[in-house]
């Protein structure tokens, strides 16, 4: 089995940067794709970004693209998300998932993805945007 860690939520005031990280422990090798993900309170809870881990390919979400950059460190197993120009908007409490995606829907065909794809979860990290 995966194990997920997530760490780095803060309050930050808009314009602020923040960078989560993901460390990922146990039978990895199970899983070809990570994603963040975020839920508001009252909402539904919305990708970020994906990363396919076989090849560092990266999907952003259009409410973060060009502000928030995913990236991965495979020597220490671990997943990042770096929050740039953040807004209130972007207040959520935010996931770190792990999976086994095919027919290109990591980052080819995110449309296609499913919450059940992703198998494993982190506890959450709580990030806060001040006006």
């Amino acid at each position: 089995q995966v194990q997920l860690v997530e760490s780095g939520g803060d309050s930050v005031q808009a314009g602020g940067s923040l960078r989560l990280s993901c460390a990922a422990s146990g039978d990895t090798s199970s899983c070809n794709c990570m994603g963040w993900f975020r839920q508001a309170p009252g909402k539904e809870r919305e990708g970020v970004a994906t990363i396919w881990t076989g090849g560092s390919l990266r999907y952003y979400f259009d409410s973060v693209k060009g502000r928030f950059t995913i990236s991965q460190d495979t020597v220490k197993n671990t997943v990042y998300l770096q929050m740039s120009s953040l807004k209130p908007e972007d207040t959520a409490m935010y996931y770190c998932a792990a999976g086994f995606l095919t027919g290109g829907r990591c980052t080819v065909f995110p449309q296609l993805q499913k919450l059940s794809d992703f198998r494993f979860w982190g506890q959450g990290s709580q990030v806060t945007v001040s006006s």
